[in-house]
């Protein structure tokens, strides 16, 4: 089971979700703030350095902020944001990770 936490500085809050394996993360960070149309989640497993079975899933923006359901692998992600323009936000390039 993952712990939640919030990153208020940077907008992202992480929490567990309904189902065991699964976080739930609200993003409301730089691209939210900056008037971006869509947000994308970018997630991925493994070392923070070398990402492997990456994906890219639609955020649906809710009176929250932009929010999206993952399934964890081993409890852990990583995860980044990106806008429609393709501008992203990835925590200075530190990116966040889940556990």
């Amino acid at each position: 089971m993952i712990k939640a936490w919030n990153d208020s500085q940077k907008g992202v809050e992480v929490k567990p979700a309904a189902y065991a394996n699964e976080a739930m993360v609200c993003y409301n960070g730089l691209l939210a703030k900056s008037g971006a149309d869509q947000v994308y989640l970018h997630c991925g497993f493994g070392d923070p350095r070398h990402w492997s079975n990456t994906s890219t899933q639609r955020m649906e923006r809710t009176p929250k902020g932009w929010e999206k359901a993952i399934r964890l692998a081993d409890n852990q992600a990583i995860i980044c944001f990106k806008d429609s323009a393709n501008n992203w936000d990835n925590n200075n390039g530190f990116n966040w990770t889940i556990y």
